[in-house]
């Protein structure tokens, strides 16, 4: 009896886990899977039928009808099964699982894997600044006689990063050419 309620409670779990809605730009779940197997397979003009030889040479076990029925949505496609489709169509797995107008673009899910990656470190990096600069109040509320140096020394060193980085952004402004030039002769 116990066995059987633990293994009703673990079906239940699997189903509500299921309902969820997934998360993320990037993986969007078996639906993206199937059509992404399609449209590779249509795009290289194979026959569920030659997919499925490719997928047995590549040591996938596979039979055609098994092919439409995970294009269709009628059979599940296991971790298994997509590094095979992977493989096969020689896309990274990230990519297949991605959404399909995008996931065909592959330099495109490299961008918007470098876009995200960028806001996460710009992330952090704003959290590292907000800690510090909470450490740094802290103390010049405990030392109010060096308040003002220090506020000084911070605003110059924030506004010389700045300044590099617009730099490295945009390159010399129009007036900063003739400054340089000047200074040279």
């Amino acid at each position: 009896m116990l066995r059987i309620a633990v293994h009703r409670y673990e079906r239940k779990e699997v189903a509500v886990a299921e309902e969820e809605p997934s998360e993320g730009v990037l993986l969007s779940g078996e639906a993206n899977v199937a059509t992404r197997i399609r449209v590779e397979r249509e795009a290289r003009g194979w026959s569920t039928n030659a997919l499925s030889d490719r997928l047995n040479d590549a040591g996938f076990e596979m039979n055609p009808s098994a092919v439409w029925r995970i294009e269709n949505g009628k059979r599940r496609i296991n971790l298994d099964d997509a590094i095979g489709f992977a493989e096969v169509f020689g896309i990274d797995l990230r990519n297949l699982v991605g959404p399909p107008q995008l996931a065909a673009k592959a330099r495109a899910m490299e961008l918007i894997d470098e876009v995200v990656d960028a806001f996460r470190a710009t992330q952090r990096a704003n959290m590292a600044f907000t800690e510090a600069r909470d450490a740094l109040d802290a103390y010049l509320a405990e030392h109010p006689d060096i308040r003002e140096e220090a506020d000084i020394m911070v605003s110059n060193a924030m506004a010389e990063e700045a300044g590099k980085t617009m730099l490295k952004m945009h390159g010399p402004s129009p007036g900063d050419d003739d400054a340089h030039s000047a200074d040279e002769a």
